[in-house]
């Protein structure tokens, strides 16, 4: 409007919040510096590093401008560790029962628990108008032991502040443990440094890795923001509210856990170390790619936001290499397993079901052996074909999350693997790295999709994801990768695979020797099945024309011999996935000495030679629910596509809402006093098409089955679904996660869930495609199995008799489907 104006004022523009980046007050600053400028910066950015195109603008010195006697505090805690929780009931304490303001933000990564959270707390007497993250904190909270040497926690810590750690150490031990620009900072700055080792506290309790409460207490005892006596009642009375449906065990654990939190300990300082070193040194690996150093680190680092645009110069298309979730090495377990070499029967289950990849068995040959470090434990290789190999379990303690269920499912009669304090076991990550980096996969001396031994010494190529410790989920992604990977594409429905699938910058899809893996892309929630349609059919149209070329060269009669037979024998085996494979190999290598003009086109499109593996993965929100129309359409369609449905009975990406697969009586949002509506079945659905193959598993409860499965679902001629059992956090199992595998097998036995395998292909043959794979259920422990689990047994405290109405209604649902399932595996197919 004043364009072209005499005296026209000046205007500027600019922007902020640029990829979610916190905007400060030094940011505002910096802004008015701008102004007084003679000719200020018009399009400008803050909170950005702009160093392509140069349009940001310096930030000046850190300041604060919150009102004197406002109090903050910054939690640094670990996903699924009650930190964030236990932060917002102290926010309820404090804003409820006192005159005070209060104010709380919660930052955490995508990762599912086992990432990092940091609660960010602001409590005072005056108003809090302060929309951005704490960057000067009077009080500062360590809840994970690990995080000392991966995250500068101190910056901004106000002189005379208080710092608390969780310390799995004594004093001492504790001292030495400090990183010295830790010491350095604590000695200059007057800091009151504390410890507790809740991790010990919470194990003795009953807690498990629950340090929550503890952590709470200890900082209400330390704050002080208000008197610890009426913190202790206020956190006791939240107690009662939050956990007294579940039980007076839970909640006697909780109050224990209160009255142990405050007797923290002081740690004195000395003048030592003020002589420490004062640059900020965080443990990184150094022989690593510079993507992994220049991006990965400083984002696992939470120093992401500092890098400048020209960081991610040519990578403006978004891409990201595959594996880097090989370098995070989180360290996050506080017990990991240790292999008892004289124990074990070389099973690999404890492999087959490792929900991160992170237990493995290699086969040494003698050139290997002769290389091997001093003290690496082997045995004599099992089996005829394996003669003068050798046979190791390795582990890689920084990778592992220390869930337990390899130690679970150890058959041998004395267990060869036993969990083991993590800094017990570090001598296991140099012989992770020799191991990985010395040994090679002997996946073709034995068939790998033949039995579960044999598929554990294929790679597997999804591993270290950001999942749950436990997850039911990853087992089964992990075994379809060792299988096909290095031929796989993979449309991932948004939800819980997405996450830990492919959140920036952990990539968990990972490639073999050859540089071969599986190809991984996520598109909507709703569109998943689609999307993965969409893949095969463009797969299948860029093969097709490769045929054509073929078909037209072997008429025309004007190539090679070689090249003849090579094409001859690539159209016979073009749709089997590994004759394929076989068949590409020969056909590049005569089209090399080829000189047709039909050499280059063929060569042009020799990705597509091999059989592409094309699955869909996601949850039963997708897949009951948003994308049932998507996926019903392609299922419909005929086309090669394989779909996973890992079957968590929950939303249990986005806060665990009640979708069609939940079934009657289970508790979820949406379905608070109990779902009533029996779950919907989605494989009994794709079976009525006739030519849709369907399988419904569970791993824990019969290994063989879902590799079966697999198998078959692969080999099909057309589109699949498999159903997976996934138990989950969301569930709330007795026994915790570290029991998914036994709690799938619980599930199966009491008549929960049932295992079956239909395959159309068998009617031709005069036999019964329906084959029910799970024995007659034991239905005396339908309700046992109910009751070990809260998102059931928490109706009963809550509405007692709705709860025996629905568990009865439950278990006639289940029988009901086991005799639905009963009939179609009796029936006749012969003529």
């Amino acid at each position: 409007m004043f364009k072209g104006r005499e005296n026209s004022p000046l205007v500027v523009g600019g922007r902020y919040g640029l990829s979610s980046k916190d905007t400060v007050p030094g940011h505002i600053i910096s802004v008015f510096d701008n102004l007084r400028l003679p000719e200020p910066k018009n399009q400008f950015t803050v909170g950005i590093v702009d160093d392509v195109t140069f349009t940001s603008l310096p930030l000046g010195e850190n300041i604060d401008v919150s009102p004197e006697g406002n109090y903050a505090a910054k939690f640094y805690g670990i996903g699924a560790d009650g930190t964030v929780g236990a932060n917002k009931n102290s926010i309820k304490i404090i804003g409820d029962t006192t005159d005070k303001y209060a104010q709380g933000y919660f930052s955490y990564d995508s990762k599912k628990s086992g990432g990092i959270t940091v609660s960010h707390l602001r409590f005072g007497d005056s108003p809090i108008r302060s929309p951005y993250l704490i960057n000067a904190a009077d009080f500062v909270a360590c809840h994970v032991p690990a995080y000392l040497d991966k995250y500068d926690m101190l910056k901004g810590l106000k002189k005379g502040g208080t710092f608390l750690l969780n310390s799995i150490w004594d004093v001492e031990e504790t001292k030495k443990r400090m990183p010295d620009h830790m010491k350095r900072y604590i000695a200059e700055n007057d800091i009151k440094f504390y410890i507790i080792n809740a991790t010990e506290i919470a194990e003795k309790i009953g807690l498990g890795g629950r340090t929550n409460t503890i952590m709470q207490s200890a900082f209400f005892k330390l704050a002080e923001v208000i008197p610890y006596d009426k913190a202790v009642k206020e956190m006791k009375d939240a107690i009662q509210k939050t956990y007294g449906r579940k039980g007076e065990e839970i909640v006697r654990m909780n109050n224990a856990a209160v009255d142990e939190g405050g007797k923290v300990v002081k740690v004195d300082i000395t003048e030592e170390w003020k002589k420490a070193e004062a640059e900020v040194k965080l443990k990184v690996r150094e022989d690593v790619p510079e993507f992994i150093r220049d991006i990965v680190y400083p984002i696992n680092s939470q120093k992401g936001d500092d890098l400048p645009v020209s960081a991610f110069r040519d990578r403006e298309d978004g891409t990201f290499p595959p594996g880097t979730t090989a370098y995070e090495k989180r360290g996050i377990a506080v017990h990991v397993p240790d292999w008892i070499k004289d124990n074990c029967i070389q099973c690999n289950q404890c492999a087959y079901v490792c929900p991160h990849a992170v237990i493995r068995p290699f086969l040494l040959d003698d050139k290997e052996m002769k290389k091997a470090p001093e003290g690496l434990e082997v045995v004599d290789a099992k089996g005829k074909s394996l003669a003068g190999l050798k046979y190791r379990m390795q582990i890689s303690p920084l990778d592992c999350t220390g869930c337990g269920n390899c130690v679970d499912v150890c058959p041998s009669p004395k267990k060869a693997l036993e969990m083991k304090l993590l800094d017990e076991m570090m001598h296991e990550d140099k012989n992770w790295d020799w191991v990985i980096g010395n040994v090679s996969y002997k996946d073709t001396l034995l068939n790998k999709s033949q039995s579960v031994k044999n598929s554990q010494f294929a790679q597997p190529l999804f591993e270290f994801s950001g999942a749950c410790a436990g997850c039911g989920e990853t087992p089964y992604i992990k075994l379809i990768t060792q299988l096909y990977g290095d031929r796989m594409m993979i449309a991932n429905a948004t939800g819980c695979s997405s996450i830990y699938g492919g959140s920036a910058p952990a990539t968990p899809y990972t490639v073999n020797s050859n540089g071969h893996g599986p190809a991984w892309a996520n598109s909507l929630f709703e569109d998943n099945a689609e999307y993965g349609f969409g893949m095969a059919t463009g797969v299948r149209k860029l093969r097709d024309r490769i045929a054509r070329l073929m078909k037209a060269a072997l008429d025309a009669g004007n190539i090679g011999d070689d090249t003849r037979k090579a094409f001859t024998q690539w159209l016979e085996s073009k749709d089997d996935g590994e004759k394929s494979r076989e068949a590409s190999e020969i056909v590049v290598k005569s089209l090399e000495k080829e000189k047709n003009p039909v050499a280059g086109q063929i060569l042009d499109l020799k990705q597509y030679l091999v059989k592409k593996s094309v699955w869909c993965f996601g949850g039963d929100g997708w897949a009951y629910d948003i994308g049932f129309g998507g996926l019903d359409h392609v299922v419909a369609s005929g086309e090669d596509v394989n779909l996973l449905v890992m079957d968590t009975e929950v939303y249990s990406n986005t806060g665990g809402q009640a979708s069609k697969a939940t079934p009657v009586g289970a508790i979820a949002k949406f379905a608070a006093s109990g779902k009533r509506i029996r779950k919907k079945d989605l494989g009994l659905m794709a079976m009525t098409y006739g030519y849709v193959y369907v399988a419904q598993v569970g791993m824990g409860a019969n290994q063989n089955q879902f590799l079966k499965a697999v198998r078959e679902a692969e080999e099909y001629p057309g589109p699949s679904i498999i159903i997976a059992y996934s138990p989950c956090i969301n569930h709330g199992l007795r026994n915790g996660m570290g029991s998914t595998q036994q709690q799938t097998k619980d599930a199966v036995e009491a008549g929960y869930w049932q295992l079956y395998r239909y395959n159309p292909l068998l009617e031709a043959q005069g036999k019964n495609p329906f084959q029910l794979d799970s024995k007659e259920p034991d239905w005396a422990k339908f309700q046992d199995f109910l009751n070990s689990e809260v998102r059931f047994s928490s109706l009963k405290k809550a509405f007692p008799k709705e709860a025996g109405e629905l568990f009865k209604a439950a278990e006639e649902n289940s029988r009901w489907r086991y005799n639905m399932y009963r009939r179609y595996a009796e029936m006749t197919f012969s003529e």
